[in-house]
């Protein structure tokens, strides 16, 4: 299984990192993603976190933590 994650900083201007014909995208806004506490399980249930592939394998990666690790590095180079 592939994964992309996305930081949107503007329209037409993403953080990315995966390959582009990812199995699963998880895409988040930056101005969610950068807040202090920032945490994706509650962002993907607020709708703030949006995510499309096999919804098992999209709970595991925030269960695990690896959307949180993969989105804090891509707000840091934001």
């Amino acid at each position: 299984m592939s994964v992309q994650f996305r930081v949107v900083v503007a329209k037409k201007d993403e953080r990315t990192t995966g390959p582009a014909d990812a199995d699963v995208v998880v895409t988040v806004p930056l101005a969610d993603a950068s807040e202090p506490g920032f945490d994706p399980v509650v962002a993907y249930m607020r709708g703030a976190l949006k995510a499309s592939g096999d919804t098992g394998a999209i709970i595991d990666l925030l269960v695990d933590g690896t959307a949180a690790t993969e989105i804090a590095t891509l707000v840091a180079t934001a």
